[in-house]
């Protein structure tokens, strides 16, 4: 089998193949290609030693930077492009499950290949002729729509905790199934893939929730014990009963919300919080006097907990933040008996820039409970009514105050807490009535205030 090579990858293999060495095409480009998918980043590799790669494309007019020097990588930045150049090697000894204790240069690209992680990405194509290297059979575990380690799966995860992650990572994102010796090795690794750092954890549960169906991933982290490894708070949600409205356990409930998040294209922090928004339900599991199960305040346990994984996991302050708020407040009951100022309060709760984010989280937490579409009518009259309160009244935070803390210092007030005090009172009194937020009426009420105080 051949492939077309575009123009530019062909400029860059001929530097390489003019100084007399060989050039390849691998990793996850060609598996793409082979799917007729767009391919974003160039990786080759060849038998040229990066001393050699470097002196071939400087000599060229290019650019070449040492990004992984001692690993045989070096990044060429030739006529607008930017690609990665590998030595052909092998490695040796995983003792911290991750990375190689030693790596040695290869003579062939089928020894280069042995050491990759799955057959489809153990495929290379000739440059500049496109001719495929096949050594592992990848092409037709692709056709077939399998994700198969190289070799034995039980050396390939052993040499490196995180293959595991990758490989349900790939099911998700491809809608491949793992093969069976492959999905049953990952149970053995846990102890390996436990040394994996939060950082690169993080990563792999990035790409699951910007993946078509998240769940295909989740699903199998359950099955072999990934996800009690990593999401242990997650894993618990199953067998998590809840009757009423809902069809589902917590976990599969949770799965649901995560995957109508992922098809409708929503937000990371919605993904993430649809995934994680109840998962304080088995802590505050009990049964009512009704005799249904009841889970008062479990969006306090689940923002708290969330808070705990998601710190635990390395992510950013404003990324915690954000999901973390959007768990603590989905569970908003509105009825059309709202005032105005019960709707003002609960812009001020949710915060502004939350709403939309918000909306979407409900959507995705209203489809879950059955697994059906919900009627707009449950959710577009608050949206319309959040709406008209925001085109009525702007004033949301103390900043949208007619007055500040310096009017109230310029006004006889001594400075102190205090004037922070006052502060809120008048926004609670501008939230109940939105006229009253002129600097006369606010200045008036605000001297009463510190006369009392």
């Amino acid at each position: 089998m051949k492939k077309t090579i575009e123009a530019a990858l062909k400029e860059i293999a001929s530097v390489i193949n003019g100084g007399g060495k060989q050039a390849y095409l691998v990793g996850g480009a060609v598996r793409d290609m082979l799917m007729g998918k767009k391919i974003h980043d160039w990786d080759i590799a060849t038998d040229a030693l990066p001393e050699e790669v470097t002196a071939l494309f400087r000599k060229a007019g290019g650019k070449v930077i040492p990004t992984g020097i001692k690993h045989g990588t070096v990044t060429v930045l030739y006529r607008k492009n930017s690609v990665e150049v590998t030595t052909f090697r092998t490695e040796a000894g995983y003792s911290d499950g991750r990375r190689p204790d030693s790596v040695a240069f290869a003579a062939t690209i089928e020894e280069d290949l042995s050491r990759r992680d799955f057959t489809m990405n153990a495929i290379a194509l000739r440059l500049p002729s496109g001719e495929t290297v096949d050594p592992f059979d990848g092409i037709t575990d692709i056709k077939a729509k399998i994700i198969r380690c190289v070799g034995k799966a039980q050396d390939r995860f052993a040499e490196d905790g995180l293959r595991p992650l990758r490989a349900v990572r790939f099911a998700a994102q491809l809608g491949f199934d793992l093969e069976q010796n492959t999905k049953d090795a990952i149970a053995g690794a846990l102890p390996v893939s436990a040394k994996v750092s939060p950082e690169r954890v993080r990563d792999e549960l990035d790409k699951i929730l910007a993946s078509p169906l998240p769940s295909r991933a989740l699903l199998l982290m359950e099955k072999t014990g990934l996800l009690e490894l990593f999401l242990g708070e997650l894993a618990a949600c199953r067998g998590v009963e809840q009757k009423g409205y809902h069809s589902f356990d917590v976990l599969e409930h949770s799965l649901l919300a995560c995957d109508y998040a992922a098809k409708n294209n929503f937000s990371p922090e919605v993904r993430m919080a649809a995934l994680l928004h109840d998962i304080g339900k088995p802590a505050t599991k009990k049964m009512g006097a009704n005799g249904a199960w009841t889970f008062y305040r479990h969006e306090e346990i689940s923002e708290s907990q969330s808070r705990r994984i998601l710190r635990r996991l390395r992510y950013s302050n404003a990324f915690v933040d954000s999901v973390c708020h959007l768990i603590k407040i989905h569970m908003f009951h509105y009825t059309e008996d709202w005032s105005d100022a019960a709707v003002r309060r609960f812009i001020v709760r949710a915060g502004e820039d939350y709403l939309e984010n918000l909306y979407c989280l409900r959507r995705a937490d209203t489809y879950a409970l059955n697994a059906a579409e919900g009627s707009p009518a449950l959710l577009l009259p608050f949206i319309k009514r959040v709406e008209k309160v925001q085109a009525s009244s702007r004033v949301f935070m103390l900043k949208d105050l007619a007055v500040s803390g310096k009017d109230l210092i310029a006004a006889g007030i001594k400075p102190g807490k205090q004037i922070g005090i006052i502060l809120n009172e008048l926004l609670e009194t501008v939230l109940d009535d939105p006229s009253e937020n002129t600097r006369e009426k606010l200045l008036k009420i605000a001297v009463n205030m510190n006369e009392r105080l």
